[in-house]
């Protein structure tokens, strides 16, 4: 949709155009009346149907600069088109009508001309008016992608030039050669066909939505230019006045997350609209499978498309022969039958995606509540657990600095949270290890346990706050 400065724009080069080819009308007929000029005679129903035309123009700017409606998805633009596709009409009209008088007159009597300097002064500042005229328009229409701007142009720029061949004309009559009057007229009849025949063409490509030349290989190479568009599955490209409507789909890895698909629509849709940037781009991502997939990266997506939640995924390779386990988490409340339902249709989806001879074995467990509602325990089990603790880290000779430790009563149970440290270059392993001790021996000495989460810190660095 053109902003409010192009829509004023294109409605004042309209308005001009069309007071500019009244005048015309009136001089022109003016002259071919006194003169007795066929030549001037048909420039003047070609100035007349430009007038005509421009008229056309100007209501159809007006209505094609409408926003898109309930009615009308994308935008009126296209009434620029038919705008273009009337004014064409009546361009093969009148040279049918040029020509067919223009051969009448070459093959009868000559036709006496009555010339004056006026007559010249005429047909001299139509040239003069049409060149500007022109020029005016075809800046405006370049500049707010204007079809119907464009015809019009064109219509000044053909007037110009058969007013050239109608000066001429009478120029040779004047100097006794009175059927080259009829001679110009065929010469403007040939102008005007010819404008005719590139406006039609033009315009019915846009009203057929025939993609702009060349553009459908320079959007692929965008697509496929942004770093992770793996090829362009599906183009489609039209105009419509001057927007350019662009539906494009990307194959992408079905691996990655959702904001990265985000992140490339985004960029492929900027790189289009460096290109054009009217440019209104819709965008589908179509993940595919990567031979390069591992089994764990398999495992999840399967999971993800079943909406399943899993964790502590174990893939084995026994002799050449995949085993994979995992957790799945469900409602508490769930029965096992349904559980168990569930379950193994995700085994049979992961088997499918893997291959028939996997070996699958999920685990149930219950998920944690979404929220739970938590308060300070009393003072009897914050010192129970504060010593069960201490007496449980002293054990790890690994462990150091157990501090912040915070515990909430949930109807779920207890949730015990401390932070602790390690030496720096200990392992992950070695550190889990030590932390899942100490839960398990916890949850036997305190009551009521339902969580123990440990935030282990590098020793050397400062602590960390909850």
């Amino acid at each position: 949709m053109a902003d409010s400065h192009q829509i004023q724009s294109k409605i004042s080069v309209a308005r001009w155009s069309l007071l500019a080819s009244l005048c015309l009308v009136i001089g022109k007929f003016s002259a071919a009346f006194a003169s007795g000029s066929l030549g001037l005679l048909s420039e003047a129903f070609h100035s007349l149907l430009d007038a005509a035309a421009t008229a056309v123009t100007l209501f159809a700017i007006r209505y094609a600069d409408q926003p898109a409606d309930e009615d009308h998805h994308f935008g009126h633009a296209k009434m620029e088109s038919v705008a273009a596709l009337i004014e064409t009409g009546l361009l093969f009209g009148v040279t049918g009508w040029i020509v067919y008088e223009s051969v009448v007159r070459l093959l009868g009597e000559t036709h006496p001309l009555e010339l004056s300097w006026w007559v010249f002064g005429v047909v001299a500042a139509s040239i003069v008016i049409d060149w500007n005229r022109s020029r005016a328009l075809q800046r405006t229409a370049d500049d707010t992608k204007s079809d119907a701007l464009a015809a019009d142009a064109l219509h000044f720029r053909a007037d110009m030039w058969s007013s050239c061949a109608v000066l001429a004309g009478l120029l040779l009559a004047l100097t006794g050669y009175p059927k080259a009057d009829a001679a110009a007229a065929l010469i403007v009849a040939g102008f005007v066909g010819h404008a005719a025949w590139g406006l039609g063409r033009r315009t019915l490509a846009t009203l057929l939505d025939a993609a702009p030349s060349g553009i459908t290989l320079k959007l692929e190479e965008m697509a496929n230019g942004v770093d992770g568009v793996l090829s362009v599955a599906k183009l489609r490209a039209r105009p419509a006045g001057p927007t350019l409507f662009v539906d494009l789909t990307v194959n992408v890895p079905r691996t990655l997350p959702v904001s990265r698909l985000i992140e490339i629509r985004e960029q492929v849709a900027r790189a289009i609209r460096t290109l054009h940037p009217a440019a209104d781009v819709a965008i589908e991502t179509n993940p595919v499978a990567l031979d390069e997939e591992t089994a764990f990266e398999k495992i999840m997506l399967i999971a993800a498309e079943n909406k399943a939640a899993i964790h502590h995924v174990t893939v084995q390779d026994n002799n050449g022969k995949l085993a994979v386990s995992f957790d799945y988490e469900v409602d508490g409340s769930t029965s096992l039958r349904q559980a168990h339902g569930n379950a193994t249709l995700l085994e049979h989806a992961v088997r499918k995606g893997l291959g028939a001879e996997v070996e699958v074995e999920s685990h149930i467990e219950p998920h944690s509540p979404a929220l739970l509602h938590g308060s300070d325990p009393g003072p009897e089990v914050l010192r129970q657990v504060k010593s069960a603790l201490a007496s449980l880290a002293a054990r790890e000779k690994s462990m150091h600095d157990v501090h912040n430790i915070r515990i909430r009563n949930t109807e779920s149970g207890l949730f015990i949270h401390y932070h602790c440290r390690f030496k720096a270059d200990c392992t992950v392993q070695l550190v889990h290890d030590a932390v899942d001790r100490i839960e398990n021996a916890l949850t036997a000495k305190v009551k009521n346990v339902a969580r123990v989460v440990a935030h282990a810190e590098p020793l050397g660095q400062t602590r960390q706050r909850s």
